[in-house]
């Protein structure tokens, strides 16, 4: 098993407001120092504003089925109609609550596809998830490649619930660099006995010490943590997909 030691958690400031086609690789490296071996975590939101994914409500027409179910859960039917147009199923809907879980294009199963109207300069205006956020994680990393010659790890997070628990934590939803999973099965614990089913979502782990250096008002949408060489590599790897259960193997639906 590898060795443990310290890990530094430090967000990186400076960085200026996102807009369409903005380099985020290139605007980290000029706000921090990168060394492969680092791993950055970023937030889903200024990846999204980078990919022009910020949609006007006054652009979505609903329609009657979005219409529907938003009567049902008071609701705006225009942002139902994105989260149905961002999904694959509905899980589960609570009117007296308004709640809407769905399961996105991506196979996450999340409140409201992963939509988010907080921390946006327009008014009316909703941010929706990457198309891919493991592409969004390799170009990152490529943009800070070609700025620095360096290779960080890249996650890149935003703030799921979870199911039994009350609050949000953040998870990655794209990486590169790093594998999703540290997979201990087979190997020994202390006592010597084989685990059998130990296997650490290593990037979620580290999504949510990210976070725990920012809030939603600090304007650090990019937190460097170091001392996690260990789970860095060259390649950028499969990526958060292969976290994703499927049905199969999914016991809750």
């Amino acid at each position: 098993m590898p060795g443990l030691g310290d890990i530094s958690i430090h967000a990186v400031t400076g960085l200026p407001e996102i807009g369409i086609g903005f380099n985020l690789g290139a605007a980290i490296a000029d706000a921090a120092e990168i060394s492969t071996g680092d791993v950055l975590a970023i937030s889903q939101k200024v990846v999204s504003k980078a990919e022009d994914r910020v949609i006007r409500l006054s652009d979505v027409v609903p329609g009657a089925a979005a219409e529907e179910i938003a009567m049902e859960l008071n609701r705006d039917s225009r942002v139902i109609e994105l989260i149905m147009a961002e999904s694959v199923a509905i899980v589960r809907k609570d009117g007296p609550r308004g709640i809407l879980i769905t399961e996105t294009h991506h196979g996450f199963v999340c409140a409201n596809a992963g939509i988010d109207a907080s921390n946006l300069v327009e008014s009316e205006s909703v941010v929706l998830l990457p198309l891919d956020s493991d592409r969004s994680a390799r170009r990152i990393r490529g943009e800070i490649e070609a700025e620095t010659g360096t290779r960080p790890a890249v996650i890149v997070s935003d703030s799921f619930g979870r199911a039994w628990r009350h609050g949000q934590s953040e998870v990655a939803i794209g990486c590169a660099g790093i594998a999703p999973l540290d997979d201990w099965r087979g190997l020994p614990d202390r006592s010597g006995n084989t685990l059998e089913a130990t296997n650490i979502a290593v990037v979620d782990e580290i999504a949510a010490a990210a976070d725990l250096v920012r809030n939603k008002t600090s304007g650090t949408p990019v937190v460097r943590l170091r001392g996690l060489e260990r789970f860095v590599v060259p390649e950028d790897g499969s990526g958060c997909m292969a976290q994703l259960r499927t049905p199969e193997d999914d016991l809750f639906r």
